[in-house]
């Protein structure tokens, strides 16, 4: 299942900027802004660092809920089946976040707490016109208040719970990060034609079909092949019991004819031999 996480987290973050653009885009403009008098060269160097500090604050979210996930949940989940469950419940939600489930802003006003407490420190950030000043001004912004954020931090949490997905909770964190890139970076015209292109053809819903059908996949290929596989398991050890009990009264038939007919007791072991 892989390819498909990798495919859910980067469509999360690439088809769901429309949403971000909503929150970062008047953001990220803002810092444009403060940086007007730099040169091209800086300005380009800076807007860098400030993604690259969004992509170290979803690396903190991710091992955060990396560890909580391994450590925690893990041992907790000693059947195997249910971080399959938890796995493919998050894909579950985060398909219904990209169908336009109306949660988002019920799930924003969780973190917005805690948004609110570095007031203090984004202040100290602006103007963003210098590398330090930029990195940490996209570390700060990477824990705004953000459904889509928080439905890929769900889906890390079921990936650590769950050791045999194939994807680490830190890397699907990436990959997200990765798919908000090309429209935050984008200029006006090309933010345009990319908003226009994914509601056209309906490729934010398409996103959240493939992800529904994998969460669904992943919640319930474990039990199904526990089924099946209990199945041929009773098969299977149903027809040694018999086999077994056939060649035990053959056995015993064979001991009844040596004893009336008088067999050696070489005779009696060359007649077994003849039969295993």
């Amino acid at each position: 299942m892989t390819a498909a996480l990798i495919f859910a987290a980067f469509s999360m973050g690439l088809l769901g900027s429309p949403h971000c653009l909503g929150m970062c885009g008047g953001i990220v403009a803002a810092f444009g802004l403060s940086m007007k008098d730099a040169a091209p060269a800086k300005r380009t160097l800076l807007m860098l660092g400030y993604h690259t500090g969004r992509l170290g604050s979803y690396v903190i979210l991710g091992l955060l809920v990396a560890t909580f996930g391994k450590h925690i949940l893990a041992p907790l989940m000693a059947n195997g089946a249910l971080p399959k469950y938890l796995l493919g419940g998050a894909l579950i939600f985060a398909a219904l976040l990209m169908l336009g489930l109306p949660v988002l802003n019920r799930i924003e006003r969780v973190g917005l707490k805690f948004w609110n407490t570095l007031a203090p420190l984004r202040a100290k950030v602006l103007p963003m016109d210098s590398l330090p000043k930029a990195l940490a001004a996209g570390l700060l912004w990477g824990f705004l208040p953000c459904g889509l954020v928080y439905g890929a931090l769900g889906v890390a949490l079921g990936l650590a719970a769950d050791g045999q997905a194939g994807l680490t909770a830190t890397a699907f964190m990436v990959f997200f990060w990765l798919g908000t890139l090309p429209m935050l970076l984008a200029t006006g015209t090309v933010v345009a034609w990319l908003k226009s292109k994914i509601a056209v053809f309906n490729l934010r819903k398409f996103s959240g079909v493939v992800m529904l059908i994998s969460g669904f996949a992943i919640a319930f290929s474990m039990p199904i092949m526990q089924a099946m596989h209990g199945g041929h398991g009773h098969d299977h050890h149903g027809e040694p019991s018999t086999h077994h009990a056939h060649d035990h009264s053959a056995h015993e038939g064979h001991g009844q004819a040596d004893t009336h007919s008088g067999h050696s007791h070489s005779e009696h072991c060359s007649i077994l031999c003849e039969h295993l």
